[in-house]
């Protein structure tokens, strides 16, 4: 496999500008996306976007149904750098954290783990109640990286596009893509 690719979900939780925004990064640095979206994904969209289901899925360079467990994602021979879920719900942590791989999302999450492939969860959920804490726990021993998008204000962001930006940077770091739009630290101000 000569170009990267990433699976990228985007599940009913808040925070779709993270996913539309990797989109359009990944899409900049040539990385191939494959896109897949929960039915509550979309129902979210609506509240949180302008933007309509098929304009965020031209951003992508495939989409899959999640319903379509048959799909290339799904399966492991077919090589990924690994998977992003942006957001990612607590529903869809738990089916990830218990292996239930019913749908698209969960299944090409569950290729990721076994495969031993990067798996990023955007968790967007507060408070946590002890059983969202335990299945953070569940996922982080089979090889996910928990990565709620908190954001960093050393950086001092000036807008919330300047805390997407700096989140969505640190997500890409953990597939050691420079993304360019990161502030990183300094020792001196």
């Amino acid at each position: 496999m000569s170009k990267k690719r990433i699976i990228v979900a985007i599940t009913g939780a808040s925070g779709h500008v993270y996913a539309i925004r990797l989109l359009e990064i990944l899409r900049a640095l040539e990385v191939e996306t494959h896109l897949v979206m929960t039915r509550a994904a979309m129902v979210t969209l609506a509240h949180e976007s302008e933007l309509k289901v098929p304009e965020v899925q031209a951003k992508a360079d495939f989409v899959h149904a999640n319903e379509d467990v048959g799909a290339a994602i799904a399966s492991g021979s077919f090589r990924t750098q690994g998977m992003i879920v942006a957001p990612c719900s607590v529903k869809t942590l738990g089916e990830i954290a218990s292996g239930i791989g019913g749908s698209l999302v969960t299944r090409a999450a569950d290729v990721a783990l076994k495969e031993r492939r990067r798996l990023v969860l955007m968790v967007r959920e507060t408070p946590l109640h002890l059983g969202h804490c335990r299945n953070m726990v569940a996922v982080t021993e089979m090889g996910a990286v928990v990565m709620p998008p908190v954001p960093a204000f050393y950086a001092r962001p000036a807008s919330i596009d300047d805390i997407v930006e700096h989140t969505v940077g640190r997500v890409l770091d953990q597939f050691d893509i420079d993304s360019g739009t990161l502030k990183r630290w300094k020792d001196t101000p």
